[in-house]
Formats: C-alpha cells, structure tokens, sequence
C-alpha cells in the first residue's frame, strides 16, 4: 500500500527523539538516536525520512556516509555490521518540517496550529518529523523529549518524565513510552492546554485539552476513559499501557481523530462514541497492530465493533441490532460499505474508507453469530493475548477463528464479508 515505507535489514528497538521547536518561522533541530539489532550483514541501511536537512550521520559513535533519495536516507556505516549485531545510528538534522497529504486528500505529519504545532503519523507523516523504520512491522520504545518556549505545553506518548527548566526562557518535556510502539503511532502536540494529571482505571492519567476546544464533551472525556478502561478490561483482556489520556486540539478543518499510542488525538471536542473507538483501538490496533495497511480492517472494524459492544451493554441496542441497521440502511451501489472488501482494499487512498469500518464490523458480528457468545469473546481475548505487542494479519485471525470454533467459517463468513466485492445476504 505504501511501498516507500519501512526497510530491512533491522529491527530498531528504542527511538531517543530530541526536538527543539521554534515558532518563528516554524523550524525544527533535532536529534534521532535509534538502537537496533540488525537482523543481516549490513554494508549500509536506510531509514525513512522526508525532508528536512541531515547535518551528521554517526554509527556506534563514528561518522557515517550518508545519501538522499527522495524520501530514503542511505546511511553507509564505517564498519560492516554483522548479522545479529547491536548497534546505535545517530541522526542530527533540522528546517521546516513539512505537513503531508495522503492519497485520500488527508493531512498528517507535521501541522502548525493557531497556537503551536501537531505531529501525527498515521499511516504516512512519521517520516515528515523523524527519520526510521517506518513500517508497523516493526515496534519499538520512546524516549521523546521536546523543547520548546516557556508558557507551551509539549504532549507525547507515555507518561511525562520530567518537566525541566531549559535555556533561553524555554521547558523541556520528557516524554517515555516503555511498550512497543508502531512509528505511527508517535505523536507529539504543542500549544497552550490546560492540563489534567491523574489516575484513571489505576494508571497514570495525562489530558491536555486546547482551551479553545474546552466543552461539555471534552469534561466528560475522564469519566468516560474511568468507565470504558474497566469495562474494555473485562471484555478483551487488561489494558496493555503504561499510561493512559487524551489530547484535544481546535483543528476543525483535519476532520479525523486517531488512536494514537496512550493518548489519543482529537481534532476537537470528541463525542462519547469517537472517544470509545479511539480508546478500543489501544487494543486493537495498538497492543495487536496489523503488519501491513492491506489489513487495515483489523483495526478499524474492530473498534467500529467495540462501539457497539458498548452499547449493547450500557443500555443501547444489541450489536446484533447495531449490526442488522448498519445493513439495511447501506445502499448496495455506490462507493460507501459496498465499494470495495474490506480485506482487499486495492490501493492507499482505500485504507479509511467506510468498508475497513462498517463492514470490517458486519463480518464480526457475522463471526459472533456462528460461533456463539462464549467462543467468540474466548476467540477477541485469545487473540490480543496470542499476538501481544505484535502483528497480524488477516490470515491469522481466520486461522484462529477456526481453530477455535472447530468450524470452516470461510465459505460463509469470511469469504462473502471480507473477500468477495457484492453486498452479501443477510
């Protein structure tokens, strides 16, 4: 889907980001320290990165030669690295980070906003504010720490560990994110946010709201994060982070929300089922992530499908009935849920559309009716238990299926609700 994305040859196993921001004129210095474990003699290596000006390249402490294609930094390491050797890249660059636009006309990457600037990666705009491997295949630790001048918050991913003071009339925050994480999902927010610090659900809590998006939905985000955190718990399994919270930015124009890792984005004041689909997704999607954006589904018709699970047991419709009007009120032309199957998604511009969510949902609950209640849930915490900080594919959810059930649910199930393109019976 996005072949440009990711390298091999390694697997990188802590990023150390350091970012120093400059509202005038927008201009970022930074310092990408990434610890990997190559996985193949390596005579040189590539990250992704997208802009920006490299200044130095080092390996384990020497200088490296390095070169620029489009969007790959080569990087030519002084002495060959052996297979199954651990080594240490230290990338120094800086300039204006560029915001990004996807194929389906979507905004990420970096992204300035009326009071500071947001960094967001999903699935393209990693590579537009720091250089890796940038495919979720393979997941790594955090340690982000962003500068910037005194008065401005800084919000990334984990739990905040230190808040210092910096030169010039500036405050750095530290930022770790101990459990493996898909480069996509990295984030970083700036702006002036009131703050709440806490403990939700027993875990340490941070929400950064941006008072221009304060509302009735975004007071009631800590309340519903207490509710569903439990509930989520007891449905697929304990949640997998260190940390937990949100971030809420006036951006009315992104349109989106995301998932990202222990604190999920905002683009403003978040109704109660947008904060449950994003926090279902710190299970599916982030705990179990699929390997390439082909399975998208994975992400997204589960999450669809938690939404209605949470209605089905606080007082909404079943998700058999959720499921059953999704159905009916879907025209069988056109290019929403019927455009294209959702395990076949075709192209990039294909990854957020309807059928990754609504009928990515359908063919769970079609899954729920042929094997039952017990089987079914027994089959949601086996597989984020099985697959714990790891990734899937479509394949492995179909195999564990019917492992599980003892039943070939292919021709029935998954084949018409994944695979086939024609609107199924019901």
């Amino acid at each position: 889907m996005f072949p440009s994305l990711g390298n091999g040859g390694y697997h990188v196993e802590h990023y150390g980001l350091t970012f120093d921001w400059v509202p005038d004129g927008n201009r970022l210095a930074a310092t990408a320290v990434l610890t990997a474990k190559s996985t193949q003699r390596l005579t040189a290596f590539n990250l992704d990165l997208h802009g920006l000006d490299v200044r130095a390249v080092t390996v384990d402490g020497a200088p490296a030669r390095y070169t620029r294609k489009g969007d790959e930094l080569t990087v030519t390491p002084p002495v060959e690295i052996a297979d199954g050797r651990a080594f240490t890249t230290t990338v120094v660059y800086d300039g204006v980070p560029d915001t990004i636009v996807d194929p389906d006309g979507s905004r990420e990457g970096w992204m300035t906003t009326h009071d500071g600037a947001v960094a967001l990666g999903e699935p393209a705009g990693g590579p537009g504010w720091f250089p890796g491997n940038h495919t979720q295949a393979d997941k790594a630790a955090y340690d982000i720490t962003v500068t910037v001048p005194d008065g401005l918050v800084a919000v990334s991913n984990g739990r905040l560990v230190e808040k210092t003071a910096a030169p010039e009339g500036k405050t750095a925050f530290h930022w770790r994110a101990d459990e493996p994480m898909a480069s996509y999902l990295a984030m970083l927010a700036i702006g002036h946010f009131d703050v709440s610090e806490g403990t939700i659900a027993g875990v340490p809590s941070y929400i950064a709201v941006d008072p221009q998006a304060a509302s009735p939905e975004t007071e009631a985000v800590p309340e519903i994060l207490g509710t569903m955190i439990p509930w989520a718990s007891d449905r697929f399994g304990p949640y997998p982070f260190g940390a937990t919270g949100a971030v809420v930015v006036d951006m009315p124009d992104l349109e989106y929300s995301l998932e990202t890792q222990t604190r999920p984005f905002f683009d403003g004041s978040p109704g109660g089922e947008t904060v449950i689909h994003e926090m279902a997704h710190e299970w599916f999607g982030d705990l179990v992530t699929p390997g390439t954006w082909q399975d998208m589904w994975l992400n997204e018709g589960f999450a669809t499908y938690a939404e209605w699970l949470w209605a089905e047991d606080h007082g909404g419709p079943t998700a058999a009935e959720a499921a059953a009007q999704t159905y009916a009120e879907s025209p069988a032309e056109g290019q929403g849920m019927w455009a294209f199957p959702p395990a076949d998604p075709g192209s990039p511009e294909n990854v957020s559309r309807a059928p990754m969510y609504q009928r990515g949902a359908l063919a769970l609950q079609k899954v729920r009716a042929a094997v039952g209640d017990e089987v079914f849930f027994t089959i949601l915490r086996t597989w984020l238990s099985e697959h714990r900080y790891g990734t899937v594919a479509t394949a492995d959810f179909t195999a564990l299926c019917t492992r599980l059930s003892g039943q070939n649910l292919g021709p029935t199930v998954f084949e018409p609700w994944l695979f086939e393109d024609a609107k199924p019976e019901w």
